[in-house]
C-alpha cells in the first residue's frame, strides 16, 4: 500500500490561467478511500467519493466559481509528486500538478 495522505502545494493550468492552492489528502484506515480538500485563488473545494488504487488517486469536487460543475479529479502520486487531470465538463481538461509539503 502507498502512502498518499499528506499535504500538498498544487498548479491547476486552467482558462482562467494559473491556479494554485493547498491540497490534503486524508486517507481511510483501509487505504482505499479518502477525503480532504483543494483550498486556494478559486477558493475551497472538498473532496467527494475519493478512492485510492495504488498510486491512483480519483475523485470530484464541486465547483461554484466561475460556473457551478462537477470536477471528475485523476492523480498519480510518485514519491512527492503528483501528476493528474481535471475534467471541467465544457471548460475542457486542465492538467494539475503538486508536491507534498508533509
Amino acid at each position: 500500500m502507498s502512502n498518499v495522505g499528506g499535504t500538498y502545494d498544487f498548479v491547476v493550468n486552467s482558462p482562467m490561467g494559473e491556479q494554485t492552492g493547498t491540497m490534503t489528502v486524508v486517507p481511510n484506515e483501509e487505504g482505499t478511500a479518502f477525503d480532504g480538500s483543494l483550498s486556494g485563488s478559486l477558493g475551497q473545494m472538498d473532496i467527494k467519493d475519493g478512492v485510492i488504487e495504488g498510486d491512483t488517486l480519483l475523485w470530484k469536487m464541486k465547483m461554484s466559481m466561475p460556473l457551478p460543475m462537477t470536477l471528475d479529479c485523476q492523480a498519480t502520486v510518485n514519491g512527492d509528486d503528483v501528476t493528474g487531470t481535471i475534467d471541467a465538463g465544457m471548460m475542457g481538461t486542465m492538467p494539475l500538478t503538486a508536491t507534498r509539503k508533509n
